[in-house]
């Protein structure tokens, strides 16, 4: 395993990951909507283009050019010059995104820096209960499979968001994709929502580490 990390850029995120993302692995980040994934992506993205290497970011949720520029400020121009962006939009789509965010990391035309998918099960969770839903369970294992493996072989650190659902028991937040994603991801972080604009991020799972939480703020520069 590479001793180096990937800062996120949030110290205390960083010191719960024992220094940033690893840099061979996939990292999960789970939560309901507003709890700061996406722009923890996006702050990582940033990090990385300004460094000069390449990001390949899937994007089924909309990405918010707004935010991207409030994080870059007036180096936005040098960001989007190593920021490659697709926006699948179904999960066909989105293998074929992946297939070729991976290609492009091994085949080092371009360093790549980063792999981010936000999020892996947007396109999943629609397809779910249909005449299809065993295809779509394939398509996600495929991907997942495929992200894993150029995230060893490059290396190359890979960071998918998910999302999650209640169950009807307790009421309890799950993440969606159960063992798919929980097999596939090294590192294991839940997003939850406190009071205003605090967040808490518990690391569920990692390699190395010990469990534990941090809280956060989301401000328009990112997570602080």
């Amino acid at each position: 395993m590479p001793t180096d990390r990937l800062s996120t850029g949030l110290p205390a995120l960083d010191g719960l990951l024992g220094g940033g993302l690893d840099t061979d692995a996939v990292t999960e980040v789970y939560g309901e909507g507003g709890t700061g994934k996406t722009i923890l992506c996006l702050q990582v993205a940033v990090r990385v283009a300004l460094d000069g290497k390449w990001v390949v970011y899937v994007d089924t949720e909309g990405l918010s050019v707004d935010k991207l520029e409030a994080m870059a400020g007036p180096k936005l121009p040098d960001v989007l010059q190593h920021l490659l962006i697709s926006s699948p939009s179904n999960l066909a789509e989105q293998s074929r995104a992946v297939d070729k965010a991976t290609r492009l990391a091994r085949d080092g035309s371009r360093t790549v820096g980063l792999i981010a998918v936000d999020s892996a099960t947007m396109h999943y969770r629609l397809e779910l209960g249909g005449r299809e839903e065993e295809t779509a369970r394939r398509e996600l294992g495929l991907q997942l499979a495929q992200l894993v493996s150029a995230a060893l072989q490059v290396p190359v650190p890979v960071l998918v968001t998910n999302q999650v659902w209640r169950k009807v028991g307790d009421g309890t937040l799950e993440p969606v994709g159960g063992a798919f994603l929980n097999h596939a991801a090294k590192t294991i972080l839940r997003f939850d929502r406190l009071q205003g604009e605090w967040r808490r991020a518990v690391l569920m799972k990692h390699r190395s580490q010990p469990e534990g939480s941090i809280e956060f703020r989301i401000s328009e520069k990112g997570l602080v």
